[in-house]
């Protein structure tokens, strides 16, 4: 069948996708506001999101449709190791609990739209402020084009071959992002995440009795990995150890820099909303869990693909009927959409306010802001989806790689910023700029792998690059801003 249209398939999720187009548009009346009049009310929705409006946005951006098509991915490339995602999303939330409250507060009473308005404020440092702003745009355009990427998978399983059908799927998101700013993506993650959910917990149910049940799934995993050999299997090796634990805890220290899920934050409506978000988005772990079991059952299943990718795709195409499988499609697709609204969002503001307001004009009006920031994120979805049309899957990839480590060094300038001014702008500025050095090239060097080693004695250790990088930048900063202090305070005893 491979190859032919399903056309069931197809028509079960052009419907779907017709439905959160339809709600994309009428969004812009959803809890109205003056849309195109300031960037509060299309960037950030009004800032007037309470609990289950930000847990289903900032749970839509954070697991998207690249996480459904790339955990189970890599869990059916390499085993155990694949589950890190889900010790990283426990990490993250007490994170989110004690942080993005104080971060909050913070925008909310001064007016901040992105995290380079929270750095600026702190500092009035322009050159920290361009640095987390271009950060942010750069690490985002990558994370966009997987999107891309995620949607792709299942469309080519549905038959449906060349471009225009990824084309037309990104001119109507630009369409209603639009129109709508972020109150598109948050109605539509009530849509997303209950058809993920559905899709999700009917395959761990119904998959598993196919096949026999999870002892018969574990055991063909098994049986997979020791053929394959080297660093698979279903438990970590004690040299994955280490590497699994700074990847989970690197990438949960990344997570919420992104421009994307700050967005969700920046749009809550109190800051206690986000301390309820934070007991309640651990579901979306469970969740997570439950996906990243689907690169197991692939085996047991007997699926082949040329690339781990496709492994989701096909094992709905394999084992249920056409129409659910489309609804399941539609569920990526549309997984997809949200968070590709939301970073593009996230980046029109960081150029809005951190380049064009900083650089170009300074004088501009809310209306212009809100003007700037619609045209931004056009440009920025064109962007990603040329990159994704015209360059190969793995540039996409491994710059993702790049740029959440690029994330992860803003996280001095930013989380610092809230509970003490003892940096210097300067100081942070040079751990930026050195973590981003050490880091780009370290992983350059590498093969663009996320591990970086070090031999202390006879033994190797290998780590997160982008821990190691942010550890560096740490004292980096601490020792700039100590010797920047020092200097003032000497330059003021000897004016005294």
């Amino acid at each position: 069948m491979s190859g032919q249209i399903q056309w069931v398939a197809v028509s079960v999720f052009v419907f779907f996708f017709a439905l959160v187009t339809v709600m994309g548009f009428v969004a812009a009346r959803w809890k109205a506001g003056p849309v195109g009049e300031h960037l509060d009310e299309w960037g950030l929705g009004g800032r007037q999101f309470g609990i289950w409006i930000t847990w289903f946005l900032v749970g839509g951006d954070f697991y998207t449709a690249y996480t459904v098509i790339a955990v189970p991915a890599l869990v059916y490339a390499v085993g155990a190791y694949g589950f890190f995602a889900l010790p990283y999303t426990i990490i993250v939330y007490p994170f989110v609990f004690a942080v993005m409250p104080v971060l909050w507060k913070v925008a909310k009473r001064n007016g901040h739209v992105t995290a380079a308005d929270v750095v600026h404020g702190a500092y009035q440092s322009r050159g920290l402020e361009l640095a987390v702003a271009l950060t942010g745009i750069v690490a985002t355009m990558p994370y966009i084009a997987l999107q891309l990427v995620g949607m792709g998978a299942v469309i080519k399983t549905m038959g449906l071959q060349g471009e225009l059908p990824i084309v037309a799927a990104f001119i109507i998101l630009a369409l209603y992002t639009y129109s709508s700013g972020l109150r598109a993506p948050a109605l539509i993650a009530f849509v997303k995440d209950l058809m993920i959910y559905i899709v999700v917990l009917t395959a761990v149910v119904v998959v598993p009795l196919k096949l026999g049940g999870y002892g018969v799934v574990f055991a063909a995993a098994d049986e997979a990995f020791k053929a394959k050999g080297g660093a698979t299997g279903l438990l970590l090796k004690p040299s994955q150890y280490l590497p699994y634990a700074t990847l989970a805890l690197g990438s949960a220290l990344a997570a919420f820099m992104y421009p994307h899920t700050l967005t969700g934050v920046f749009a809550s409506k109190s800051a206690g909303t986000l301390r309820k978000n934070a007991i309640l988005l651990p579901a979306y772990t469970l969740l997570l869990g439950l996906i990243a079991l689907l690169g197991y059952m692939a085996y047991a299943a007997h699926i082949k693909v040329n690339s781990p990718n496709e492994v989701v795709p096909q094992l709905f195409q394999t084992l249920f009927p056409s129409w659910f499988a489309g609804f399941a499609f539609a569920a990526i697709a549309i997984g997809a959409l949200v968070p590709a609204a939301v970073m593009s969002i996230g980046a029109a503001n960081l150029f809005t306010r951190n380049v064009w307001k900083a650089y170009v004009n300074p004088a501009i009006s809310h209306a212009g802001e809100a003007g700037v920031a619609k045209i931004t994120s056009l440009v920025v979805k064109v962007g990603a989806l040329a990159f994704t049309l015209f360059l190969p899957v793995q540039y996409a990839l491994d710059l993702q790689l790049l740029g959440g480590l690029w994330i992860l060094q803003t996280f001095p300038a930013l989380v610092f910023t809230l509970f003490t001014r003892w940096f210097r702008a300067e100081g942070l500025l040079a751990g930026w700029a050195v973590g981003i050095l050490w880091g780009t090239y370290t992983a350059w060097s590498n093969g663009l792998k996320p591990l970086a080693s070090i031999t202390l004695g006879e033994t190797n250790y290998s780590f997160y690059v982008g821990l190691g990088a942010l550890i560096i930048n740490v004292v980096v900063a601490v020792i700039a801003s100590a010797m920047l202090g020092r200097r003032a305070s000497a330059k003021a005893a000897a004016r005294s």
